[in-house]
């Protein structure tokens, strides 16, 4: 069969959302491996409990249960090696209840409650007030805290801040909460002077090393803020603490030793690529246009295209004025950035998420918000990510446009097709020159079915092009062959073949077009197992393979390859029915019948629908040669 339309679409989807982040990223982090990285400074094991069974039997005498399903919101942290606490007991009386007769237990409860309906402050009230009332229990001081945290609702979460006993990626985490919330709420003076008495320690030193100068800066603290950073630890951390420093004496006016560290970084192998913006725009702001001029179009040589940098080229060469320096909570904004994106590399991107809620209260920005919700929907967060994107405002378009095409991606994927085709028409608004956005719009209205909107898109001037590539060519073979303009849709198909000639849905949805409408049964055959070898797990592809061996006669295998499919893809009504198919040709009748019984119950379309009534009542006609004709 032609693999399901969704997937494929949604696949042209992802490829724009990748596409666009780069956009909005200020920096690109590469991956460290923990050979790599300073072990001072890596989180420690995180497991969210996304799938967590239900708690079949609720706790007895109202206690709190230990674990249980968070529904969309993580509930807990779960960190390697936690110290131990007291047990719940199996009886408790008196039950713990508040002034008002509520339980404990109703607490607690009821905190969940609200956090999976996105009321992150009243569940985390409610989960510290359950806490309150069994202060021996430290993990729902830590639920609370936690919540609070993945909500974005900070100041509860400093209030609520695990004491010394708990796990350090508790304890530091309140602490460095602590801080920066003291510094968003104008009290730098107070936040350096904890910071001073104790640095932040692990697992959270490298956000503590990023933010505490800027803190310290705004705090007038001079000489903590251009203190040289630790020559011992990870080498990309270092070097981003560097950088750090180096605006940090240009806001001292301290320009010539600023740009030898800048100059410094930008020449350093291997990482050099990630300053050299910052280089060019503190250039820029000293008024050498013509050296900022040269290390931008040096940056776009030879390497894939820094998004940021080409806006940056741009807005040069057309007299842009340069962006300012950072002031101290920008500056403390972009650290925490920079901390999160290297969070996300070591696979910490719970801690991305608490960094980024730091920055954004810091300083509210676009990318800041998009980078937020790459994460909260990596973690599995979608709603609270599609919060993120929502915030994005048109002010900036290309933001805009990233904002709102993530956020199609992210409605598509929770089958909400028509909310995503508005949000691509808004992106679409924003850059209508861009033509990621107009392909990927295209695959959303061959999602929907809207296949001649999507040809003529398809067929305008930002997508039909001379160096138009693969995927183009076969969305649009896609939508040809959906208007039933099959001379057309194979010559495209075969475009994209030739592009692309390991392409696995290429080839499946090709091959099956010429098996299905016995037009090159044989060579169809040929390109499906060169597709079932690309993708040997992929249901939808075993069973389009499974299908041209019974277009060619050879049922016995046919039972095989599709049984084989049907158990990756017991749902598909597609599958079902042809298994049917084959089962009746190697006479398997009864099994047959029951089969196209099972089709009936999996939502087929109209068509199908009609076809199978038929087959259950007067069975498969006779076998014919590969003409192509759908039985």
């Amino acid at each position: 069969m032609i693999a399901s339309r969704s997937r494929l679409f949604a696949a042209s989807l992802t490829v724009l959302a990748l596409t666009l982040t780069g956009q909005a990223a200020a920096q690109q982090i590469p991956t460290t491996t923990p050979a790599q990285a300073d072990p001072g400074a890596m989180p420690p094991a995180i497991v969210l409990p996304h799938d967590a069974a239900p708690v079949e039997d609720e706790p007895e005498d109202g206690a709190p249960e230990a674990d249980g399903p968070n529904g969309d919101v993580p509930l807990e942290i779960v960190i390697a090696d936690e110290p131990a606490e007291p047990a719940i007991p199996e009886v408790w009386s008196p039950v713990p209840s508040d002034a008002q007769g509520r339980s404990a237990y109703g607490l607690y409860l009821a905190g969940k409650l609200a956090l999976m309906s996105g009321e992150g402050a009243m569940g985390a009230d409610f989960l510290a007030r359950a806490h309150a009332l069994t202060p021996e229990q430290p993990r729902l001081r830590q639920q609370a805290f936690t919540s609070a945290l993945l909500g974005g609702d900070l100041d509860v979460a400093a209030r609520l801040a695990p004491t010394a006993d708990s796990a350090p990626a508790f304890v530091e985490g309140g602490r460095l909460i602590s801080a920066v919330q003291a510094f968003v709420h104008g009290d730098p003076r107070a936040a350096n002077a904890a910071l001073a008495a104790q640095p932040i320690g692990s697992p959270h030193a490298r956000a503590g090393l990023m933010v505490a100068p800027w803190i310290a800066a705004a705090a007038g603290d001079w000489t903590r803020a251009l203190a040289a950073p630790p020559t011992q630890g990870d080498p990309l951390t270092l070097a981003f603490a560097r950088q750090n420093r180096a605006l940090l004496m240009e806001k001292r006016r301290n320009y010539a030793e600023a740009e030898r560290e800048l100059k410094a970084l930008s020449d350093t192998p291997t990482i050099g690529a990630l300053f050299h913006r910052p280089y060019g725009e503190f250039l820029e702001r000293r008024g050498k246009t013509a050296q900022a001029l040269a290390v931008y179009q040096a940056a776009m040589e030879g390497q894939a295209v820094d998004l940021a940098t080409a806006r940056a080229l741009k807005r040069l060469q057309a007299g842009g004025r340069p962006p300012a320096s950072p002031d101290f909570r920008q500056g403390a904004a972009q650290a925490l950035t920079t901390a999160a994106a290297q969070a996300v590399a070591e696979r910490g991107s719970e801690f991305a998420v608490v960094y980024l809620r730091l920055a954004l209260n810091l300083h509210e920005d676009a990318a800041t918000q998009i980078q937020l919700a790459g994460v909260l929907d990596r973690i599995g967060l979608k709603a609270a990510a599609r919060t993120a994107l929502s915030r994005v405002g048109p002010e900036d378009p290309v933001f805009y446009a990233n904002a709102r095409a993530q956020l199609a991606l992210n409605l598509a994927e929770d089958d909400q097709s028509e909310a995503a085709l508005t949000e691509l028409r808004a992106a679409a608004a924003a850059q209508p020159d861009d033509p990621r956005i107009a392909l990927v719009m295209a695959g959303q209205l061959m999602q929907l079915e809207q296949y001649q909107a999507a040809l003529d898109l398809l067929n305008g001037p930002l997508l039909n092009t001379p160096d138009q590539g693969a995927q183009i060519h076969f969305l649009r073979g896609a939508a040809l062959e959906s208007l039933d303009r099959i001379p057309e849709a194979e010559a495209e198909l075969w475009a994209a073949h030739q592009a692309d000639p390991n392409n696995a849905d290429t080839l499946n949805y090709l091959g099956y077009l010429w098996v299905d409408r016995g037009l090159r049964v044989d060579q169809g055959a040929g390109l499906l197992a060169q597709a079932h070898a690309a993708e040997p797990d992929n249901g939808n592809i075993q069973d389009s393979l499974g299908w041209a061996q019974f277009k060619q006669g050879y049922y016995d295998t046919a039972v095989v390859t599709l049984e084989e499919a049907a158990d990756k893809e017991p749902a598909n009504a597609e599958i079902n029915d042809h298994l049917g198919d084959a089962y009746w040709r190697v006479g398997r009748r009864r099994e047959a019948v029951w089969l196209w019984n099972r089709v009936l119950s999996l939502d087929p379309d109209a068509e199908r629908k009609a076809q199978v009534e038929r087959k259950i009542a007067q069975g498969l006609d006779a076998p014919a040669a590969a003409t192509g004709v759908s039985q």
